[in-house]
């Protein structure tokens, strides 16, 4: 059996964009943050809203200027986007000035979603290694959740020591004005192929992405997969502080130094197990036997792990509320690269970064959608019915967006 290619310059610059891009300090502390702000529930939902909305009305079209004018420049102008959210957010924590800094959060975000994947796609391509595609975007994705397990570490380090969480926001930048300097140095040849008279017929092959079922199917699939999560992951943090203020350990230590303990030893082991989920996507797909089994498999195993989450709430079960998103996060992280792999092979290469991006904005918009609902039920009713009803709607819409065998072709020109 051949083996995998062999890991390059390329490929660790592509491992240290993920990992350092994954250094968001706040994120383990950010709805601790708006709550200690005095911030409701459904505040927060709109915040989340107003993020999603904006990076959704900007997400198409900054993947379709990547794909025309160049990815690299793309993803440098998503560093700076970000650069912006966090020293508004250190500088500036009030309600209007939240707004904005989430809407320059969307900037970078639209930016970036789907465009670095199409690069990396696009050099498994240069490289004669499309086969390999599941593998070698697994393994690059574990590098980020490696970063993602130290970004738990430190945050709650910088939480500790300085007994404020706004302290994360400013910390953040070190690593994005690093990745900035990293993607800048990207070859050219990653851009994609943007020869005179190209342009037209990458609009054209964009397009035929909303013809295709096939295609249509693994956008909605993975973008729906991945909103429920991205929403539900919201209400973790709140769990784990009030495991952390129930559990009879540190208590010489003060409230919020002891939730900086237990989120951060929570978090940092959750990421460091899904960065070896990752690695194995490839391996789990071929013992499975197709992406569609994988991908309609993984789905339902979410939909179960999410609703006992909200039962185990309910149930005043904290640690198994915990470890049901445990189970959770494992999914996401094993599910996202055969997502990846199965759309990428419906999509022609010339658009992968605009056709990426059709799947991330149908996700923001799905959050943008969900994020008040879920915030309201979680004020009015409590977090676990607001995570019971996320897992029973989501087991509704499997039925209309399960796989069958493939029956569809693929997109015409998909192999030029």
């Amino acid at each position: 059996m051949e083996s995998p290619p062999k890991k390059d310059v390329q490929f660790y610059r592509f491992a240290a964009y993920g990992f350092l891009k994954n250094l968001r300090f706040f994120e383990p502390f950010l709805v601790l943050f708006f709550r200690d702000q005095g911030f409701s529930f459904l505040q927060i939902g709109f915040f989340f809203s107003v993020r999603e909305v904006s990076t959704n009305l900007l997400e198409i079209p900054t993947g379709v200027v990547a794909d025309l004018f160049g990815r690299r420049i793309s993803m440098v102008l998503s560093m700076v986007g970000y650069l912006l959210s966090f020293g508004l957010f250190f500088f500036f924590p009030t309600l209007a000035w939240i707004f904005v800094a989430m809407v320059f959060f969307a900037v970078g975000e639209a930016f970036r979603t789907g465009t670095h994947k199409a690069m990396i796609l696009e050099y498994l391509r240069l490289k004669g290694w499309g086969k390999w595609k599941a593998s070698y975007y697994g393994s690059t994705r574990a590098a980020s959740q490696l970063g993602s397990a130290a970004n738990a570490l430190i945050a709650a380090g910088l939480v500790f020591f300085s007994g404020s969480y706004r302290i994360v926001f400013v910390a953040s930048m070190v690593p994005y004005f690093l990745n900035l300097l990293n993607l800048a140095s990207y070859p050219k040849v990653l851009d994609g192929e943007r020869s005179p008279g190209s342009s037209r017929a990458t609009l054209g092959q964009f397009f035929q992405v909303f013809t295709n079922p096939r295609a249509l199917q693994g956008l909605l699939n993975g973008a729906t997969f991945d909103a429920f999560f991205e929403v539900a992951g919201n209400f973790l943090q709140p769990i784990l502080k009030s495991l952390a203020l129930a559990l009879p350990v540190f208590l010489f230590l003060e409230g919020q130094q002891r939730e900086a303990i237990v989120i951060g030893v929570a978090f940092f082991g959750i990421y460091l197990a899904t960065s070896l989920a990752s690695a194995r996507a490839g391996h789990f797909q071929q013992k499975v036997g197709s992406a569609e089994k994988a991908l309609n498999a993984t789905f339902l195993l979410g939909v179960a792990l999410l609703t006992f989450s909200g039962v185990f709430v309910l149930w005043g079960f904290s640690i198994g509320s915990v470890a049901a998103f445990f189970g959770l996060y494992l999914l996401h992280n094993l599910r996202r690269p055969l997502t990846v792999s199965y759309v990428s092979d419906q999509i022609h290469h010339r658009t992968m970064a605009s056709g990426l991006s059709v799947e991330s904005s149908l996700k923001t918009l799905l959050m943008a959608i969900c994020a008040p609902i879920a915030g309201w039920v979680a004020d009015r009713f409590g977090i676990g019915w607001a995570l019971l009803s996320g897992g029973i709607v989501l087991g509704g819409l499997f039925f209309a967006l399960r796989f069958s065998p493939p029956s569809f072709p693929k997109i015409p020109g998909k192999e030029g």
